[in-house]
């Protein structure tokens, strides 16, 4: 049963389309990736998925509710779009206790475990701005899944990762899978959408299709 539906979605910017009719229709418990060159609406789409901008015609519906009727935002999302923002100032540790304070759902041990999985260490007291870039990935990884959300969208989450981060998000991703999230991807490493995805999407100038091998 669909848990994420995408109906007839079209965005356009300055009368130029940038999503042109994308239907999909998606289950907890699988991953999606989503390949195409740099420009082709990966990230317009996620970003729609996501809440963050309105769409021209057709709509979102999550768990049967409407985006942008029923709710301004998805009720159980984990994001990573483009590169992670956190306060510069504050340790890894600090900022994800911020960012846990506007639900007050999980406790301060959820997001020690949470950094832990990602390979970070809760006690490190250096702040984010003295993070290295792939620190700075995994701690974006950490905030996107330490509610444990239903809906989990993340933009190249491999991006700036070595091989061992690589491996290990691989790996978290297939837990959040088998706990029983949707999981989205998308990627410009080819080996991510293979490796994890349950389905395959092209996307090409706006425009979505499924990607079947032959």
């Amino acid at each position: 049963m669909s848990y994420l539906e995408v109906v007839n979605l079209c965005k356009e910017f300055k009368g130029q389309p940038i999503l042109q009719n994308i239907n999909l229709s998606l289950e907890k418990g699988k991953i999606y990736g989503f390949f195409g060159r740099n420009a082709s609406g990966k990230t317009m789409l996620f970003r729609a998925i996501s809440g963050l901008i309105k769409p021209t015609e057709g709509y979102i519906m999550i768990d049967k509710k409407i985006l942008h009727k029923d709710m301004s935002f998805p009720n159980s999302i984990g994001v990573i779009i483009e590169n992670p923002g956190f306060w510069d100032y504050y340790t890894g540790l600090e900022n994800l206790k911020i960012l846990a304070s506007i639900k007050r759902i999980i406790s301060v041990k959820d997001i020690k475990l949470s950094m832990n999985r990602v390979g970070l260490d809760p006690e490190d007291k250096r702040t984010f701005k003295k993070y290295s870039l792939g620190m700075k990935q995994r701690l974006g990884i950490a905030q996107a899944i330490m509610e444990k959300p239903e809906l989990i969208v993340l933009d190249e989450p491999t991006n700036a990762l070595d091989e061992q981060g690589i491996n290990l998000v691989r790996t978290i991703l297939l837990e959040e899978k088998n706990r029983g999230a949707l999981v989205l991807i998308a990627s410009h490493n080819k080996e991510d959408i293979e490796l994890l995805s349950d389905t395959k999407y092209k996307m090409d100038s706006g425009r979505l299709s499924l990607f079947i091998e032959h």
